[in-house]
């Protein structure tokens, strides 16, 4: 089954916003856990924050019609409807854009993501857009019954009433002055622009609290909190753990295979356990909320869901253990409202540990203290950094990307050339052919190259990048 997603018109918010990048720099920082002979994997995610996965196949055949945006004297037409992803593991998503002037990237990996890591953590009418999902074209599939509510006279097909989904979304996302072309798909924008309240964001498919904990051997580390819309979530051991004969076990300290909403994990790791580090995977096959934002580090648009059908969601957390000195446990976590990434180190040793990064020390941990400190990140830039064994890396995209400074143009976008959506579209009964670059996004993008400038941390060696991420501009 599939939900629908939607939000209202942004006449009242006035011009689409202009987005500017700030140059930052993009650090790379050893790091190494105190004790320890093996450090973690490189994975760059952000720890704890599962979920599904996916790559964007374009726009749904049937499911897309025009739409006309205004700036000052200039207006441009573009395609608006629902977007299709396919889910790594299997599963299908449906999806609306939230950021109607950045090109769509050709089969962009894209990743569930928290209102708060996104242009959402900002936006007062993030609440309006879910309620839009949860009450239209496709939660919503008795079109008869959506046009009786919208009090529109004429019949809606798929393409209209998704037209009109998407134009109301983006009036909120983006403050866009935009209409869909045909009269019965604007009279439903309106509608939902006009109908919608507040509503929380949708719980993730599949997150976990407390994702990197860490202490001394010969004790039963964590717990790991497990929260799901699953009925059952599978928990898989990596082979450090099990080398390391350290079991999975449940509060009671019972070995378990598979967890449940709320379900608390430890690691129970041996006394006299050699110094280490491990990860545990877990996954199951559910339905994603719909509200749910998506995400991609290749600055392909921000997506929010209209509908899931089964899909693989994942999660991992991660452990390390030591017989002595600093043990850190380290998560990351995109952070909008304050523009950067917040870092949190928990210190389960006996010895304090700096917190460095790109040669300097941002923090100092306690023996069995905590901290969080903000790493500030410019829009659209790339951080990439090692704490404690840990890689993290990710770009912030919090902003939408404005409004055109230029006159729209017919040409797409370098960057999305050749991404396309084949079918026949619902409206004019053509074939496909949609060009991803003018689906909620300016067709004359130009791409700007960034600078890359290389620095050497003294003492490590270990080399970091100042990149400025390229941009869409009009």
């Amino acid at each position: 089954m599939f939900s629908a997603v939607n939000g209202p018109s942004a006449r009242k918010r006035g011009a689409l916003r202009l987005a500017t990048a700030t140059a930052v720099t993009g650090l790379l920082a050893a790091g190494a856990i105190a004790g320890a002979g093996t450090s973690f994997a490189d994975t760059p995610d952000q720890q704890g924050q599962g979920g599904a996965t996916a790559t964007i196949q374009g726009l749904e055949p049937g499911s897309f019609a025009d739409a006309i945006i205004t700036n000052g004297r200039e207006t441009e037409k573009v395609s608006a409807g629902l977007f299709r992803m396919n889910v790594d593991g299997g599963g299908t998503l449906r999806t609306y854009c939230i950021d109607i002037h950045n090109p769509t990237q050709r089969e962009a990996k894209y990743r569930e993501t928290p209102w708060s890591g996104t242009s959402l953590a900002t936006n007062k009418d993030a609440g309006k857009i879910r309620w839009i999902l949860e009450n239209s074209y496709p939660q919503k599939n008795d079109l008869g019954q959506l046009a009786k509510d919208a009090g529109v006279s004429g019949k809606l097909n798929n393409a209209e009433a998704a037209a009109a989904t998407q134009v109301a979304i983006w009036r909120y996302s983006d403050g866009a002055q935009v209409k869909a072309k045909n009269k019965d798909a604007e009279k439903l924008a309106e509608w939902l622009y006009e109908s919608a309240k507040v509503v929380e964001e949708p719980k993730a498919s599949l997150t976990l609290d407390n994702a990197s904990v860490a202490g001394k051997a010969g004790q039963k580390l964590g717990p790991v909190t497990v929260h799901t819309n699953a009925d059952k979530v599978t928990v898989t051991a990596s082979e450090e753990l099990k080398a390391a004969k350290v079991q999975v076990v449940d509060e009671g300290g019972k070995a378990v295979t598979s967890a449940v909403n709320n379900s608390k994990l430890y690691f129970n790791v041996p006394a006299g356990t050699q110094p280490g580090a491990g990860s545990l995977r877990l996954s199951a096959t559910t339905q994603v909320p719909v509200g749910r934002a998506f995400a991609s580090d290749s600055k392909s648009q921000t997506q929010i869901l209209a509908g899931s059908s089964d899909s693989t969601v994942n999660a991992e957390a991660k452990v390390s253990w030591a017989k002595q000195g600093a043990i850190p446990a380290v998560t990351v976590k995109k952070d909008c409202a304050k523009g950067g990434v917040d870092i949190t180190v928990t210190n389960k040793g006996d010895e304090a540990f700096p917190v460095t990064v790109g040669g300097k020390t941002v923090a100092t941990v306690p023996a069995g203290g905590s901290k969080t400190v903000l790493f500030p990140v410019a829009e659209d830039e790339k951080y990439d950094f090692t704490i404690a064994g840990q890689h993290f890396s990710g770009t912030l995209d919090c902003k939408t990307a404005g409004t055109p400074s230029t006159p729209p143009s017919s040409k797409p976008s370098p960057a999305s050339a050749g991404g396309s959506s084949t079918g026949t579209n619902g409206t004019n009964g053509t074939t496909g052919g949609t060009n991803l670059a003018e689906t909620g996004s300016s067709s004359s993008t130009p791409m700007i190259a960034g600078a890359a400038v290389v620095l050497v941390l003294l003492g490590g060696g270990a080399v970091f990048f100042l990149r400025k991420k390229k941009t869409a501009g009009h």
